[in-house]
């Protein structure tokens, strides 16, 4: 695929996914309060409304945006270069959701100084840390690229194996 094709689907993947992550958070904000809780379904899914000052899961609270703009930013460039150095697309699907994801929280801190996070699970009883929709393209988008290494690594570990008893 060529470059420019390539960096084209980038930018409009990108813009959806951080558009309906902005947009999802702005509804949120205008019709939740704060730490207000709504059960969507009872014991299993519901809403609240919180602003998280630190990275995933509150952790590294306090640590700045300074901070946080330097992780961003560097892996941001890293995902650029996986982007377009891989004519995969299965694992460009994986680095177009971590990407758009990094960029929705990260505008959040830039203009908020904390990010929206408001979806809440309960996971087997256990009450899961809240979190947003720029977080689940981040974490679906690191499963899969993950899941792909290693289904790619056992394939090619397969391939060698027949190529060796033959």
């Amino acid at each position: 695929m060529k470059k420019g094709k390539k960096l084209l689907i980038l930018v409009i993947s990108t813009l959806i996914l951080v558009g309906i992550d902005q947009y999802t958070k702005i509804l949120v904000v205008k019709n939740i309060s704060i730490y207000e809780h709504i059960d969507l379904i009872k014991k299993l899914l519901y809403l609240t409304y919180i602003q998280n000052t630190g990275a995933a899961f509150s952790m590294l609270e306090g640590a700045g945006n300074i901070f946080f703009s330097l992780i961003t930013f560097a892996s941001l460039g890293f995902l650029f270069y996986l982007y377009m150095t891989t004519d995969d697309k299965r694992y460009q699907l994986g680095y177009v959701l971590i990407f758009a994801g990094a960029i929705g929280n990260y505008i959040d801190r830039m203009m908020l100084n904390y990010v929206r996070d408001f979806i809440g699970v309960y996971i087997f009883g256990w009450e899961f840390p809240i979190f947003n929709f720029a977080d689940i393209c981040i974490t679906c988008g690191f499963i899969f690229v993950i899941g792909l290494m290693l289904f790619d690594e056992i394939k090619e570990k397969s391939r060698w194996k027949k190529e060796l008893s033959k």
